[in-house]
């Protein structure tokens, strides 16, 4: 016991040193941190320009993923549509679709135990902003607040952490990798049936399609579980009909 304690100790006194070192070196990169200005300008570079972005009016994304914690794995289908609707529908073997959707207007969302529902106030203004098509070149206009509030890791990557607040919904974390520019992580809190929930997202597996850097590898994780989702095919410019939107009627 002895022995293991004086071990510890000497590796505390070890560890102060290192501590001021790593001190030190998080002291400089903070001194020469950019503004969040700067960080977005650096994330629409990143993901191809602003130009390929307006170039774009509608994406079709699909894919499978996996329930940790539940044993649950089924497809996953996401349309968006400029300026600012989106559908999203999710087959989960032995359990049912689960869908949700923003018009432009409305938001609404359908499941096997809560049935179908409006969303409403912060919830709503949660999926206004999720839906916003060109959401990439609006930051500023979305986030009136942006905040840079440090440098930490995510993995092995080194990330600019911004707080950015909307308009309306809640504050919102964002991971920028320092260096690539793309946004690796995000953390927000979303209303939902149960109440308030912590989400952290992890974005991995970019790939250009039509000259747009998206993640292929999504990572949702909550308190209860992990979602693991994997886009297998993308495709721009493809006509949706606006019914696709729409909240279901006639139940």
């Amino acid at each position: 016991m002895k022995r293991i304690l004086t071990i510890i100790l000497c590796s505390a006194i070890v560890g102060l040193g290192a501590v001021r070192v790593a001190d030190a070196r998080r002291n400089s990169r903070q001194a020469k941190l950019p503004s969040a200005a700067e960080i977005i300008a650096n994330y629409v570079k990143a993901i191809g320009g602003a130009e390929p972005i307006k170039k774009t009016t509608s994406r079709v994304s699909k894919g499978s993923l996996e329930i940790t914690g539940f044993g649950l794995s089924g497809t996953a289908e996401v349309y968006e549509k400029a300026p600012n609707k989106t559908a999203t529908i999710v087959n989960i073997t032995n359990f049912g679709l689960v869908q949700e959707g923003f018009d432009g207007v409305t938001a609404w969302a359908q499941d096997p135990q809560t049935g179908l529902r409006d969303k409403t106030g912060v919830e709503l203004a949660a999926a206004r902003i999720d839906s916003e098509f060109y959401k990439p070149i609006k930051i500023n206009e979305l986030y009136p607040k942006l905040v840079v509030k440090g440098v930490e890791k995510v993995g092995d990557k080194d990330t600019y952490v911004v707080e950015a607040t909307p308009k309306e919904s809640s504050v919102e974390t964002w991971y920028f990798d320092t260096k690539t520019g793309l946004l690796v992580r995000q953390d927000s809190e979303r209303e939902g049936p149960q109440g308030k929930q912590l989400v952290q997202t992890y974005l991995e597996g970019y790939k250009s399609v039509d000259g747009i850097s998206l993640p292929h590898t999504i990572r949702q994780v909550t308190s209860a579980f992990t979602v693991n989702i994997t886009i297998t095919e993308v495709k721009h410019n493809v006509p949706i009909d606006d019914a696709k939107f729409k909240k279901p009627s006639g139940q």
